[in-house]
C-alpha cells in the first residue's frame, strides 16, 4: 500500500491496495480517500501500520477492540493470513485512518465503448462504510 496527499492541515489522503487480502470490498489497484485521525470503531476499514515493519502500510477491517489494541482482519479468508491471527492485536496507536471510500482507477485500452465508459462511471467510486454486522461474524468465528 501507498499513501499520498496527507498533510497537517488536511486530513484526507489517497492510498492504493496491493495484494488480495480485503477483496471483495477492496482490490488489488484500488485507491482510498483515507480520513487520518478518525476515531476508529468496530466494523470500520482502517489503514494502520504493520505491528512488526512498521514502514509497510496496510488495510484491514478493524473487528474489536482487546487488551493490548485492535484485533484486525482482512476480508478475504483465503488470502494469506497477515493479520492480526498471525501478529496479534494493532496497538491503538499504529491505526492511522478510516477508509472512507474507495475509487477504481481507469484501465488504458479497456474503455473503448460508450457502454464500458458508463459501467465504470457507476462502478468506480464507492463508500466504504463500517460493516457492524461483518464485524459480528469475524469476531463469532
Amino acid at each position: 500500500m501507498t499513501e499520498r496527499g496527507r498533510g497537517p492541515l488536511f486530513p484526507y489522503g489517497v492510498a492504493e491496495v496491493t495484494g488480495p487480502s480485503m477483496v471483495p470490498t477492496l482490490c488489488h489497484g484500488d485507491r482510498l480517500l483515507v480520513r487520518y485521525g478518525a476515531p476508529p470503531r468496530p466494523g470500520a476499514v482502517a489503514v494502520l501500520r504493520h505491528p512488526f515493519r512498521q514502514d509497510l502500510l496496510i488495510v484491514k477491517r478493524l473487528v474489536e477492540r482487546r487488551d493490548g489494541g485492535w484485533w484486525v482482519l482482512g476480508d478475504n479468508t483465503d488470502a494469506e493470513a497477515v493479520d492480526s491471527r498471525t501478529f496479534g492485536a494493532v496497538p491503538a496507536a499504529l491505526v492511522l485512518g478510516l477508509v472512507r471510500a474507495r475509487y477504481r482507477g481507469i484501465r488504458p485500452g479497456r474503455q473503448r465503448s460508450a457502454a464500458v465508459v458508463l459501467a465504470w462511471l457507476v462502478s468506480a467510486v464507492r463508500p466504504v462504510p463500517a460493516d457492524r454486522s461483518l464485524s459480528r461474524r469475524l469476531r463469532a468465528r
